[in-house]
């Protein structure tokens, strides 16, 4: 199961509260407030680790709970800390923080409901990464803490403080530097498979591939790049029709965006219309997404008719980028690899 977004609530430990004791010991008269300090509630925190790649684990268990901290005792014993809780995260997870309070008051939370307020307050990117999403309550002060040369018997002490709680949205940006998109059947999965070390499924129908995949390509000179195949868009993707709302998210981190098209026109496919629809749903899906820089990679070459769409192609849209390739027969991948170099190859 692939989960890449969800709800969770989260409630840090209470801090434990401050002791009111008084030394009483044989041949120790007046012998004081002794009286310890509570300890500090857990914290909530999330880390960032390259072994988990989704938000799985928080379907099935949506709570997040850090240990109380425990109450002070006599002997000015300060009390135990409580635990804090640790959750693991893939990197690109987005935190946001909601308007709802309790479990209760979000059974019904979807990002963009009405009254659910969300505010971002984290970007979870880089390995290790570590964020306090609750922090715990602050433990009570003993009557120890409270004696003066006047006030020598103190019978007051302070509880510890309540932790932070709250119901959180997290979602999931998978982090690739560049993005294939393009309609069932383009052939992204065969291409990211060609180039790249990924092994997505790969069958003649469509919607084969059901989650976002991230696959390294390689280059000369200990460089490499991500690139993501993103599943298959279609017309009214952007009012949450087919596959494609789901997942694009995952490009809006991509450095460079990729539209695979069937340049044969197999299916009844004009390459001319899909690019256009393909162009419209990424802009009224985000418009800073539809001013990234972008190609067009026109594949399915060795079919017939290709070249002739694709002289037609370069005709309506002049000042595109246009690398002609065949996934199948792994011609024009080099040329491919070169571009996506250039454009967003790094040192390993």
């Amino acid at each position: 199961m692939f989960i890449d977004h969800i709800r969770v609530y989260a409630k840090a430990g209470d801090g434990g509260n401050g002791c009111v004791s008084f030394r009483r010991e044989k041949f120790v008269p007046r012998g004081g407030p002794d009286g310890g300090d509570g300890g500090n509630g857990g914290n909530v925190v999330l880390i960032v680790d390259p072994s988990t790649d989704n938000l799985r684990q928080f379907h099935y268990d949506p709570k997040m709970i850090a240990k109380a901290g425990v109450a002070g005792a006599g002997g000015r014993k300060t009390g135990k800390g409580g635990k804090t809780f640790i959750a693991k995260v893939p990197p690109g997870t987005v935190v946001y923080r909601s308007n709802a309070t309790t479990v209760q008051e979000a059974v019904a939370f979807e990002r963009g409901d009405e009254g659910i307020d969300l505010e971002p307050i984290a970007d979870l990117t880089e390995y290790g990464q570590e964020f306090v999403l609750c922090h715990g309550g602050i433990g009570g002060k003993g009557n120890s803490n409270f004696a003066t040369p006047t006030h020598r018997t103190p019978t007051e002490s302070t509880p510890g403080t309540e932790g932070e709680q709250g119901v959180y949205y997290l979602e999931l940006r998978r982090i690739a530097d560049a993005g294939l998109v393009g309609f069932p059947n383009a052939g992204k999965s065969t291409l990211l498979g060609k180039i790249s070390h990924a092994h997505p499924k790969v069958a003649a129908y469509p919607f084969t591939t059901l989650q976002p995949m991230v696959g390294v390509v390689e280059f000369g000179g200990f460089r490499r790049c991500t690139v993501a195949d993103i599943p298959g868009l279609i017309e009214g993707a952007h009012d949450n029709r087919g596959l494609g709302h789901e997942f694009l998210r995952h490009i809006t981190r991509c450095r460079v965006l990729m539209f695979v098209l069937d340049m044969a026109g197999s299916e009844g496919r004009d390459p001319i219309s899909d690019l256009e629809i393909l162009r419209r749903e990424i802009t009224e899906y985000d418009d800073e997404l539809g001013r990234f820089p972008w190609i067009v990679v026109a594949n399915k070459m060795d079919i017939e008719g290709a070249e002739e769409n694709l002289k037609n192609f370069e005709q309506r849209f002049p000042k595109v980028k246009v690398i002609p390739i065949s996934a199948e027969m792994e011609e024009g991948l080099d040329t491919l690899k070169l571009y996506l170099d250039d454009e967003v190859g790094y040192r390993a």
